[in-house]
C-alpha cells in the first residue's frame, strides 16, 4: 500500500521513501513511476567518478536560463535515447513530471545514502541531451547521454553551491569518429486553454514551443551543413575526425564540431550566416586552439552555409581564421592552403 509523501525542495529522504509513497524501483539513477505519472532522477557525482566522469551537476547559465546536467542509463556500451533514457525524452509528452534528487550522504546507523530533493526538472525544449565520451564500467570508452535539465515552470529549485559541476583535474583531449548528432525534440503536451507561464523567462509554454522550432532549424541546418562537408572530404581523401577537449579546473568537456585531421585543421560551424554568429564561432575556435597540442600548425576555420558580408570575411582574414562557406557547386574556400 502506497504512503503519502509530500515532495519539498530541499527536503532529504530516502529511495526507499520515494518507492514506498509512488510506486517505482529504488536501485536505477531513473525510475519511472507510472501510475503516478512521475519519473524519478537520482543524480550522484561520486559514482560518476569511479567510472571516471564527472558531468553531473549545476552548469553556467545559458541564454534561456540555469541548466542541470545528468548522466543518462547505462554503465557500459554506448547509452542509447531509449528505455529509461527514453522515459525522461517522452515525460512531457506523457504529461509525467520530471523530479530530481542528488546524493546527501548516508542516513545513520544504516548505511542507505540520503537523498536532497532539488526540484521539478523539464528536459530542455531544444537540445535534451548532449553525446559526450566516457569510460564505462568495463572502462572502454563509449558515448555518454548528458541530459539536459531545466527547473520546471513556476518552480524555484533547491540547489546549492555543492551542487555545481565539479572541475576536471587535468587537461587532455581525444579523437573521436566524427558525427552529427541532433537529439529529438522534446515533445510539448498540448496546451489547455490556459498557458502555463514560465516564471524565470516570462514565456507561456506556447512561446517556448516557438522557440524550440526556431532553434532546432538552426541545429538542422548545421547538422545538415557539417554532414555535407564531411563527405566532401572523405570524398577528398582527407580523414575528418571529431574530437573532445578536457580543460583542468573546467567542468564537462568541450566538443569541437570536426577537425581534418590530414590537414590540422579544426571547424566550428554554424547554422546562420550572421555576424553575431561568426563573432561567436571565433570565441570557440580561440578556445578550442588553446587545447589542442602542437597547436602551433593548427589552423582553425569557420564553416558557414553561405557567404557571410564582405566586412566579416575581413574581419576573419584579420585573425588568420580561415572561411569554408557552402555553395552550389561544393564549398568555397577548401581547400585551405
Amino acid at each position: 500500500m502506497l504512503t503519502t509523501l509530500e515532495l519539498v525542495p530541499g527536503m532529504v529522504t530516502t529511495r526507499e521513501d520515494i518507492a514506498a509513497a509512488f510506486g517505482c524501483g529504488k536501485y536505477q539513477g531513473i525510475e519511472p513511476a507510472d501510475e503516478a505519472g512521475k519519473v524519478f532522477v537520482y543524480s550522484d557525482p561520486s559514482a560518476g567518478e569511479e567510472y571516471g566522469y564527472t558531468f553531473d551537476g549545476r552548469a553556467e547559465d545559458d541564454e534561456f536560463g540555469p541548466l542541470y546536467m545528468y548522466t543518462g542509463a547505462g554503465t557500459s556500451g554506448d547509452q542509447k535515447p531509449s528505455g529509461r533514457n527514453g522515459s525522461l525524452l517522452t515525460a512531457a509528452e506523457k504529461n509525467r513530471e520530471i523530479h530530481l534528487f542528488v546524493e546527501h550522504g548516508k542516513a545513520p546507523g544504516s548505511g542507505a545514502k540520503l537523498q536532497r530533493y532539488i526540484g521539478q526538472m523539464v528536459v530542455d525544449l531544444v537540445q535534451p541531451y548532449e553525446v559526450h565520451r566516457g569510460p564505462g564500467q568495463d572502462k572502454v570508452m563509449r558515448d555518454v547521454l548528458v541530459f539536459r535539465f531545466r527547473p520546471a515552470p513556476g518552480t524555484t529549485p533547491a540547489w546549492t553551491e555543492a551542487d555545481w559541476q565539479k572541475p576536471a583535474t587535468k587537461s587532455g583531449y581525444e579523437i573521436i569518429e566524427p558525427g552529427v548528432q541532433v537529439p529529438k525534440p522534446v515533445v510539448l503536451p498540448k496546451q489547455s486553454g490556459a498557458k502555463v507561464t514560465k516564471t524565470e523567462q516570462h514565456h507561456t509554454m506556447d512561446t517556448v514551443a516557438e522557440i524550440q522550432a526556431g532553434q532546432r532549424k538552426v541545429l538542422l541546418r548545421e547538422a545538415e551543413l557539417v554532414t555535407a562537408f564531411i563527405e566532401h572530404l572523405t570524398a577528398a581523401g582527407h580523414e575528418p575526425q571529431g574530437m573532445e577537449l578536457v580543460i583542468e579546473g573546467e567542468p564537462g568537456k568541450l566538443r569541437v564540431d570536426l577537425y581534418d585531421a590530414t590537414d590540422h585543421v579544426l571547424y566550428e560551424a554554424k547554422g546562420l550566416t550572421t555576424r553575431a554568429n561568426v563573432r561567436m564561432a571565433i570565441g570557440q575556435l580561440a578556445d578550442y586552439r588553446r587545447g589542442v597540442p602542437n597547436n602551433a600548425s593548427l589552423r582553425v576555420a569557420v564553416l558557414l552555409p553561405s557567404a557571410p558580408t564582405s566586412d566579416v570575411q575581413a574581419l576573419l582574414a584579420e585573425l588568420n581564421i580561415e572561411l569554408v562557406y557552402q555553395t552550389e557547386d561544393g564549398f568555397a574556400g577548401w581547400p585551405i592552403v
